[in-house]
């Protein structure tokens, strides 16, 4: 045996084995190499576009936790202004209550004192006309002396 022809024959089926394996076992092979590298980039872009994602709903979170929290801030400041509010109403009107009942016991006041003077008068004037009864020693005619009773009682 010739050891060219074997060199020969050994290329010839070399170049054989390289053209099927080009025309037949290349093709599936780089295809799913491709798809392969299609798939992981595809995965790469969506972890990207997650974590730009998660990036931006951390930023709403924050953003709307912020506000939630300048809302419960403005929420008590409200609720305690409408306490101070319902306080000083409160006060305004105890104190109104309170002049009132002063001014209704005052005139109350005022009223029996009136009632204490005029029975004291009518008293008074009782006792006088007694007392002019025993030192004129008749009767006094309340009737007839109205006027100088009232001017007495006036005077008292």
């Amino acid at each position: 045996m010739n050891i060219n022809a074997t060199l020969l024959g050994q290329v010839v089926w070399f170049a054989l084995f390289v053209w099927f394996c080009m025309k037949f076992v290349w093709p599936p092979i780089m295809g799913a190499l491709t798809e392969r590298k299609q798939k992981i980039a595809d995965g790469l872009s969506a972890a990207d576009r997650a974590a730009r994602d998660l990036e931006l709903a951390q930023a709403k979170a924050s953003s709307n936790l912020h506000e939630a929290k300048e809302k419960a801030a403005e929420i008590i400041e409200a609720a305690n202004r409408r306490a101070n509010q319902i306080l000083e109403e409160a006060k305004v009107n105890a104190k109104a209550e309170g002049d009132r009942l002063v001014a209704k016991a005052q005139a109350e006041i005022e009223q029996e004192v009136n009632q204490a003077r005029e029975q004291l008068r009518k008293e008074v004037s009782a006792l006088a006309l007694k007392g002019a009864e025993q030192v004129l020693g008749a009767e006094v005619n309340q009737d007839a002396h109205k006027q100088l009773l009232a001017q007495l009682a006036a005077e008292l």
